[in-house]
């Protein structure tokens, strides 16, 4: 089976790529949803896959840390494009949950989002 949980944040960063060329560069910003999923067999006991109030307070957690700052800014994302943003998420939760299988950084009022399968 798989769970999955979604959160929202909204950060600004910009990119140094084609600086003189390309929009993107200047500083701007996005409101970002950030879904997770994790597998595995449910508990015989508690019947779930994780206990969905540990994977909240997780993805709060790293909530508190990209939510309305300045990405480039946060150490492990001095380049934040939607893959680096994934592989972020996944470093600091496949420590927590074993069976983290998925990340997806997505910009909907854009239409685009990366999806890392970690396992």
């Amino acid at each position: 089976m798989r769970i999955v949980k979604t959160i929202t944040f909204d950060a600004a960063h910009y990119l140094h790529v084609d600086t003189d060329k390309r929009p993107y560069a200047r500083l701007h910003g996005h409101s970002f949803m950030l879904e997770i999923a994790i597998e595995g067999e449910p508990d015989p006991e508690t019947g779930w896959v994780e206990d969905f109030a540990d994977v909240t307070a997780s993805l709060e957690e790293i909530r508190s840390v990209l939510d309305h700052r300045l990405l480039n800014e946060i150490e492990g994302l001095e380049k934040p494009t939607l893959e680096n943003i994934c592989r972020f998420v996944a470093d600091r939760l496949k420590t927590k949950f074993s069976g983290l299988r998925q990340v997806k950084v997505s910009r909907p009022s854009i239409g685009e989002a990366c999806i890392y399968d970690v396992a």
